[in-house]
C-alpha cells in the first residue's frame, strides 16, 4: 500500500511493522519516515521523488472545494491555488503568534471554507487539530477543551440551522470564562460566517476577528510544512462511553494517511474527476471524510445547515447542480425520503452519481430494497460502512469488485485482521465463532490507524480499558456483529454496550447523567438507554428518573430536564421519552447497569445477571417494550383524573 499510495514523505523504513509485538503495545509502523497531513492534501507527490511535490490533479485554477449553505443557497467555489494561498497566510500568522509542533488548536465551527483552512494551517505546522460543532452546549465543549488545553480556539460568530440564525457570542463568552484556568489558552479567533459582515467582538473577552489575527503573517503566503514522524499526532477526536469524561482520542499523521489512501483509492476508487458531498458536522468523524477525499484531487462540497430545510428535495438538488459523483449520508435521511415518497431518480438528474454511502447507524433491509427498487438508479453503488471515531476509518466497508447484498456492509476493510469473538466470554482469551454466528467485533493484529494515545492518559490506563481489558492483546470494538456464511457480508447487529445512537449521533449516557446530577437535586438517580425494537427504523432514547423521597415527578420537571439537556449538550441529546421509575438495577458494588434495561425495552426477555443486587427491579421495564401502550394508558389516567376533579 505504501509503495502505490502516492504519499509525499521523506526518510525511509527498514520494516513495515514488528509483527511479533502485541497490538496493545501500539507497534510502530513505517518507522523512519516523515510526512505532513496538510501537504498530502494540498499537493501531489512527484513521480520521480516522493519527497518533492507537484500540483498534478490539483492545479491552481481547478476548483478544490465548494461551499453550500442550507437549502442549496449561497454557493461558492474555491480553487486549489486560493486554498494554498489562504492556508499559507493563516499558517504564517499562527507561526508568528507562537503556534508550533505539538500545540493544540480547536474550532467550534461549521463545515465551511474557514474551518477547512484552519485545519490545514494547524497541521501544516505539526500542530493538533480538534473540532466541535456549533450546536454543542458550552459545557460539552468545555469538557473537551479543558482536557486538551488548546492555544487558540477558532469559532464561528453565527450559526445557521433549520432556518434560524443563532448568535454564538454568548456561548463563546461562556467558553472563555470556563477556560480561565488554562494558562496555555491565549484566546478566541472569530470566523465571520457571513462574508463581509463579521460580528462585533466588543464585550467578549479574549476575542479577536480572523482578519486581525491574519495580520501577523504580514502578507506572507509561502507554505512551509513541518514533516513529522509517522506516528506523531495531528488530530484529536472524542468518543463518549457510558461513564466519565469524553475520551480524547489522538490519531497519528501516518496511520490516518495510509488508512485513508487505502479507502479512497482501493475501496472507493476516488479520482481527480470525483465530486464528493458528505453530509456531516464538524463534531463527527465523518468531517474527516469530507477532507480526506481531497487527497486524490477530487472536489469536496461543504454543506452547512439542515438537509430538511426547506425540504429534502432542496438538499438533493445539489446532487444534480453540482454533478456529485459520491454522496455520503445517513440511514435516517434515506428513511425520511422514503416516508415522504421522494424518488430522487425521477426528480433529479443523477447521471453523474456513482455511489451513495451511509453510516452512523444500522441501515435496515427495507431501505436496501427501496434504494434500488424505487429511489436511485440501479447503476449507483450503495455503500454501507461502519467503523468510527476510534480508528478514524472503517471495519465494515464497501468493495467495488463484488455484488451488493441486502443488509450490513459488503465486507471487511483491507489490511485489518477483523474477527468475531464469542460474546459470552466475559474475560480471558477470546474464541472466534464460525461465520453466521453473532459475537463481538474484535481486531486481533495491529493496524496502522490505531490511535496512538488518549490525551491526558499518561499511564495508558484509559486506553487499555477502552479496548484491551476484555481480551488480552485484542482490540474489542463494542459492536455486536456476524459474518454472513455465504456472501461474506459484515452484519452489524447493534452496540454491545450502552452507547446511545439516535439517528446515527453517538453519545454516552454519562452526557445525560452529568446534566441530571448537576441541575436536578430532586432526582435521586437515573438510567438512560436506547430503544430499538425490530419494527423501529431508528433508535429512541429513554430516560428514567428515580425521585428522592418526598419529591414529585411532574410534566414541568420533564420539560425542564429536556430543555437543560438541549442547552448544555445539544438538541440531538434530548431524550425522546422521560419516565419515572421506582428502582434502577445495580450491581452488588453499587454500579448501575444499563444493558439489561436497554435489551428489555427493545423487546427482549433476559436472564438477570448474578451480579445484580436487585434483579427484581428489571420487571418494571418490560412494559416499555410497548411504549406506545404505556403512553396511551398514561393519557387515559390523566383524563380520568381531570374528570374526577370536575
Amino acid at each position: 500500500m505504501w509503495n502505490s499510495s502516492g504519499l509525499i514523505y521523506s526518510g525511509g523504513y527498514t520494516e513495515v511493522v514488528d509483527t511479533e509485538a502485541p497490538m496493545d503495545t501500539i507497534p510502530h509502523w513505517f518507522r523512519g519516515t516523515r510526512l505532513n497531513f496538510a501537504e498530502n492534501i494540498l499537493f501531489s507527490a512527484a513521480e520521480e521523488d516522493p519527497s518533492k511535490t507537484t500540483t498534478q490533479n490539483k492545479e491552481d485554477g481547478k476548483v478544490a472545494v465548494t461551499e453550500v449553505r442550507e437549502g442549496n443557497t449561497e454557493v461558492r467555489d474555491m480553487s486549489w491555488g486560493e486554498v494554498r494561498r489562504r492556508v499559507g497566510l493563516l499558517s504564517n500568522a499562527m507561526r508568528s503568534r507562537g503556534v508550533k509542533k505539538g500545540d493544540r488548536v480547536a474550532v467550534v465551527a461549521s463545515t465551511s471554507f474557514d474551518t477547512f483552512i484552519c485545519f490545514m494551517a494547524v497541521v501544516s505546522l505539526g500542530g493538533l487539530f480538534s473540532s466541535s460543532s456549533t450546536d454543542m452546549g458550552s459545557k460539552g465543549i468545555l469538557e473537551r477543551l479543558l482536557q486538551i488545553r488548546p492555544k487558540f480556539l477558532f469559532a464561528d460568530d453565527w450559526a445557521v440551522y433549520n432556518g434560524k440564525t443563532t448568535d454564538l457570542r454568548p456561548k463563546i463568552a461562556e467558553i472563555v470564562e470556563g477556560m480561565g484556568s488554562v494558562p496555555e489558552f491565549e484566546g478566541v479567533v472569530l470566523q465571520p460566517r457571513f462574508a463581509g459582515r463579521p460580528a462585533d467582538v466588543k464585550g467578549v473577552p479574549k476575542v479577536m476577528k480572523l482578519g486581525e489575527f491574519i495580520q501577523a503573517a504580514d502578507g506572507n503566503e509561502k507554505l512551509v510544512f513541518e514533516r513529522v514522524e509517522f506516528r506523531d499526532p495531528f488530530l484529536v477526536v472524542y468518543s463518549s462511553g457510558t461513564t466519565g469524561m469524553p475520551k480524547c482520542i489522538v490519531h497519528s499523521v501516518g496511520g490516518v494517511l495510509v488508512s485513508m489512501l487505502k479507502e479512497e483509492k482501493l475501496h472507493k476508487e476516488m479520482g481527480p474527476d470525483s465530486v464528493m458531498l458528505q453530509y456531516t458536522t464538524t463534531g463527527w468523524i465523518m468531517y474527516l471524510v469530507s477532507i480526506q477525499s481531497l487527497v486524490s484531487g477530487c472536489r469536496s462540497i461543504f454543506y452547512d445547515g439542515s438537509p430538511f430545510i426547506p425540504s429534502p428535495s432542496a438538499f438533493l438538488s445539489i446532487l444534480s447542480t453540482q454533478r456529485v459523483t459520491d454522496f455520503g449520508t445517513s440511514p435516517r435521511f434515506l428513511h425520511e425520503l422514503q416516508k415522504q415518497n421522494i424518488t430522487p431518480r425521477k426528480a433529479f438528474d443523477l447521471s453523474a452519481l456513482r455511489s451513495v454511502c451511509t453510516t452512523g447507524m444500522v441501515l435496515s433491509d427495507a431501505l436496501f430494497e427501496w434504494f434500488y427498487d424505487t429511489a436511485f438508479p440501479p447503476s449507483v453503488h450503495l455503500r454501507n460502512i461502519s467503523g468510527g471515531t476510534d480508528l478514524a476509518g472503517c471495519f465494515g466497508i464497501m468493495n467495488p469488485l463484488e455484488p451488493v447484498y441486502v443488509g450490513g456492509c459488503q465486507g471487511p476493510t483491507l489490511g485489518t485482521r477483523m474477527e468475531v469473538y464469542d460474546s459470552l466470554i466475559e474475560s480471558g482469551p477470546g474464541r472466534a465463532v464460525p461465520d453466521g454466528e453473532p459475537g463481538e467485533l474484535v481486531a486481533t493484529a495491529s493496524f496502522p490507524n490505531q490511535p496512538v494515545f488518549f490525551w491526558g492518559d499518561e499511564s495508558g490506563e484509559r486506553y487499555h480499558s477502552a479496548y484491551y481489558a476484555r481480551f488480552p492483546h485484542v482490540w474489542t470494538h463494542g459492536d455486536f456483529i456476524q459474518f454472513h456464511p455465504v456472501t461474506g457480508q459484515v452484519m452489524f447487529l447493534g452496540r454491545a454496550d450502552g452507547v446511545l445512537n439516535p439517528s446515527g449521533v453517538r453519545f454516552g449516557s454519562s452526557d445525560i447523567y452529568s446534566v441530571i446530577e448537576t441541575h436536578f437535586l430532586e432526582v435521586a438517580d437515573s438510567v438512560c438507554v436506547g430503544q430499538r425494537r425490530p419494527q423501529d427504523s431508528d433508535e429512541s432514547v429513554l430516560l428514567f428518573l428515580k425521585m428522592k423521597d418526598g419529591e414529585r415527578f411532574t410534566e414541568g420537571l420533564v420539560e425542564r430536564v429536556k430543555q437543560k439537556i438541549g442547552e448544555e449538550k445539544s438538541k440531538r441529546h434530548v431524550p425522546r421519552y422521560v419516565f419515572e421509575t421506582w428502582d434502577i438495577p445495580a450491581t452488588v458494588n453499587g454500579k448501575k447497569v444499563e444493558l439489561p434495561v436497554k435489551q428489555i425495552v427493545s423487546g427482549k426477555n433476559i436472564k438477570p445477571s448474578g451480579t445484580l443486587a436487585n434483579p427484581q427491579s428489571l420487571q418494571f421495564y418490560y412494559q416499555f417494550a410497548k411504549v406506545e401502550e404505556v403512553l396511551q394508558n398514561m393519557e387515559k389516567e390523566k383524563k380520568g383524573k381531570m374528570k374526577s376533579k370536575l
